[in-house]
């Protein structure tokens, strides 16, 4: 089995040769499919992060959120000691760019989050498999933070980032649901 690294790698590419058109249909499909789900209806705070082209947009989740009365939260990272916070988000003027073109909460500007406040947290991720396990990015920031999370963890992706098998860590933890623009796993995942 290749390591993550290369997986991640490998992706990057895979992902940056995705063309506009069909990735503005992939996320409104996932959308469109996360917004039916049963966990999407009854979720009073969405955890989520910002995301950046090639990610599955969560722009429009967060005003659909928005819209429908609900509360976002979306994270801080904290490098030195890879924690991660969450924060309130009202508006997008209450977030700045920070290292690699994230977009993150102002913190003087926002409330922070509890954990235990977060019902529905849609977990980021490059490769995922139909059991729920996904490799992240690197630094291992959600692993971190999902130890102890009582809510529902959701991952949205494109089809073509579902693989058979990711490969797994002891602290690695599984999302209940993937939601992709083709297909629907987890009635078992991360029970």
């Amino acid at each position: 089995m290749k390591e993550k690294g290369m997986l991640r790698d490998e992706m990057k590419i895979v992902l940056g040769g995705v063309e506009r058109l069909s990735y503005e249909l992939w996320c409104k499909d996932i959308q469109d499919k996360l917004f039916h789900s049963a966990e999407w209806k009854v979720a009073k705070t969405i955890g989520v992060t910002i995301s950046r082209f090639p990610e599955v947009d969560t722009e429009q989740i967060i005003m659909r959120a928005w819209h429908e009365g609900k509360k976002v939260a979306v994270p801080k990272c904290f490098p030195k000691d890879k924690s991660m916070q969450f924060y309130f988000l009202e508006d997008f003027k209450q977030l700045e760019t920070v290292y690699f073109g994230l977009r993150e909460p102002i913190v003087s500007e926002v409330s922070a989050c509890h954990k235990n406040a977060i019902d529905l947290m849609l977990v980021p991720g490059l490769l995922f498999d139909k059991e729920g396990y996904r490799i992240g990015f690197g630094g291992g920031y959600y692993d971190r933070y999902l130890t102890n999370f009582q809510g529902v963890k959701i991952s949205l992706a494109f089809a073509q980032q579902v693989v058979e098998k990711v490969p797994t860590d002891i602290f690695d933890i599984p999302v209940h649901k993937l939601v992709t623009n083709e297909a629907e796993y987890g009635d078992s995942i991360g029970k």
